[in-house]
């Protein structure tokens, strides 16, 4: 079995990682929605992006020797058998969150957007780790840890105030919590792939191949069905979603198994609720919860985060007899 066992990082370290996976989270969302009202179609926009990222990775797995070893790697695991094709299926939670990006962030705004994927991830981040999912095995559900996802859930309730749920339609909140649950998934199944194959950069390629393949077939099905009337917009910044995309993908792969998957999602709820804050403040969507209440929101959430992360609250809990190492 082909795996790798990198040094713990510092508590402080793998938090800030995970901070910092979320503020490029929130970033993506508000330039993939963008791209997503500029277009005219969500689908085709997010497809560019996912598309856009998969040819960067492509590019370094050719170049860097880490990549080729990766994907080597890979395709001896899929002829052995011992990479199951489940762990090949983290492009599909990202193709919905993309998706969501391009066709909700535009109208409901990055805060809203983010206070649903912060439910979905905080509850599925608290099973996953619970029955083990995550490559840094079965880690405990700890009071603290119960207490933190809780106050994460109560700062989506907080944004929700002041007439928010009769902005929108309720579907386009229905999507970010979905788009949630599957990045908590796609965080725990991409760490379990980067152990097989040795470098979060296989992982993130193998996410990105898979969300693209779907995104280009969504788009196609739905330009035919609806025929939309698609614009070309210039701004080069527009088009960065995907590789924002690479980048927070690959420190999720690389830094879940030193959270856990339940810190890892609190500590990017964090840092998305900060960014998207501060966008909707200096970018304001149609749909919003208020300064006062943005504030509310993002106090609770670090406060989440805080609770969370007491000492000794994280650690993983290894399964016995396996040396740490995930099973497929």
């Amino acid at each position: 079995m082909m795996s790798s066992a990198p040094a713990r990082l510092p508590a402080w370290l793998a938090l800030s990682g995970a901070v910092l996976v979320g503020v490029l989270t929130a970033v993506q969302a508000r330039v993939n929605g963008q791209l997503g009202l500029r277009i005219g179609d969500g689908l085709t926009a997010a497809a560019i992006s996912f598309g856009s990222g998969l040819l960067l990775l492509l590019v370094l797995s050719v170049a860097l020797p880490a990549g080729r070893r990766g994907v080597a790697r890979l395709i001896e695991g899929v002829r052995a058998r011992t990479i199951p094709w489940w762990m090949l299926a983290g492009g599909l939670a990202g193709a919905l969150t993309v998706a969501t990006q391009g066709i909700a962030v535009a109208v409901i705004g990055v805060s809203l957007f983010t206070v649903g994927v912060v439910a979905g991830q905080t509850l599925c981040g608290l099973v996953l780790d619970r029955v083990g999912y995550g490559p840094a095995g079965v880690v405990a559900v700890t009071m603290p840890r119960v207490a933190g996802g809780a106050l994460a859930l109560l700062a989506v309730v907080v944004s929700l105030q002041g007439g928010v749920l009769d902005e929108v339609p309720w579907w386009m909140l229905l999507m970010p919590f979905l788009a949630g649950i599957g990045i908590a998934w796609q965080q725990a199944t991409n760490g379990r792939l980067r152990q097989r194959v040795g470098t979060p950069l296989t992982a993130t390629f193998v996410n990105f191949a898979g969300g693209t393949l779907v995104l280009v077939l969504a788009a196609v099905v739905h330009g035919a069905a609806t025929a939309p009337t698609l614009t070309v917009p210039t701004e080069p910044w527009l088009y960065l979603g995907g590789v924002l995309g690479v980048i927070y993908i690959f420190l999720s792969a690389a830094l879940v198994v030193h959270t856990g998957v339940l810190l890892l999602g609190l500590g990017a709820v964090a840092g998305q609720l900060i960014a998207a804050f501060l966008l909707d403040l200096l970018w304001p969507a149609a749909a919003g919860a208020g300064v006062v209440l943005g504030i509310v929101t993002v106090l609770i959430a670090l406060c989440s985060v805080v609770v969370a992360t007491a000492p000794r609250s994280w650690r993983p809990r290894r399964r016995p007899g396996r040396g740490g190492a995930a099973q497929g």
